[in-house]
């Protein structure tokens, strides 16, 4: 996944994502005492409103992405210290002191290319009948993008910097995410797919801030805008981007 983000230009369109975070987050069950893992909280709209949930309750606020952690610290610091901030891989044993009742992630697993690590460092920080509810890009998600994203790769003077490369994206179906939940130990796993379209706006902002990172981490900056127009040349306007999301519902055995 990209190394860094702008977390500034991030936070400005991903309305979408805040959103889908919201329904997400109205899955899980909390009384409001628990301590939950945000794992990939980005620039913490959707932590703002877990927090809200857990008046007497902490966050863990896990990122890979320091300039996600520190918009996500500004926004936040009127929550105390019943945040706590942590840098850390998700494919990585997570640095965590204590295990979490509940885990939330929303639009991050699929920078995470190894489901079956992921999955396992989830569940050894959750308590016993811990709940993971989660949903990120699933199987087919924004095809046409990432088709035009490779396109303009191929193509000089971008062609050298991507080399050997293919994209980061994890889109998994729910039959095989099931499957790497049981494996890594988690049990009640409900995976489904639901497809949503998206008008981005501002398409270069947007595709430039979201979509296609993972391509613009591989080239200059120089070269960013003119990647970024020429993929959005090749989509066309109007401009919808078709979104399908994998939704996750597990918990780790009482025993």
């Amino acid at each position: 996944m990209p190394t860094d983000w702008n977390a500034a230009s991030y936070d400005k369109v991903a309305d979408p994502q805040v959103r889908w975070g919201a329904e997400v987050l109205a899955r899980l069950p909390l009384e409001g005492d628990e301590t939950v893992l945000d794992a990939g909280c980005g620039t913490g709209r959707v932590t703002e409103l877990l927090l809200a949930r857990l008046p007497r309750g902490r966050v863990v606020a896990l990122d890979a992405s320091a300039s996600m952690l520190e918009q996500a610290r500004g926004r936040l610091a009127g929550f105390g210290d019943r945040v706590t901030y942590v840098q850390a891989d998700l494919e990585r044993p997570l640095p965590i002191a204590a295990p979490v009742d509940a885990v939330l992630s929303t639009a991050t697993f699929h920078w995470v290319p190894d489901h079956d690590l992921l999955f396992r460092n989830l569940h050894d920080v959750l308590v016993p009948g811990g709940r993971l509810v989660a949903q990120c890009g699933g199987f087919g998600n924004v095809a046409d993008v990432k088709a035009a994203g490779i396109d303009v790769a191929s193509e000089a003077p971008y062609a050298e910097h991507f080399a050997g490369w293919e994209t980061d994206w994890t889109f998994a179906t729910p039959e095989d995410t099931q499957r790497r939940l049981e494996l890594a130990g988690f049990s009640d796993v409900w995976c489904w797919l639901t497809r949503v379209d998206v008008d981005p706006g501002d398409p270069a902002a947007y595709l430039g801030a979201i979509c296609l990172g993972s391509f613009l981490e591989r080239l200059p900056e120089s070269l960013h805008d003119e990647f970024v127009d020429a993929a959005v040349e090749i989509l066309g306007s109007p401009l919808t981007i078709d979104y399908v999301r994998l939704n996750i519902l597990a918990r780790t055995p009482e025993s």
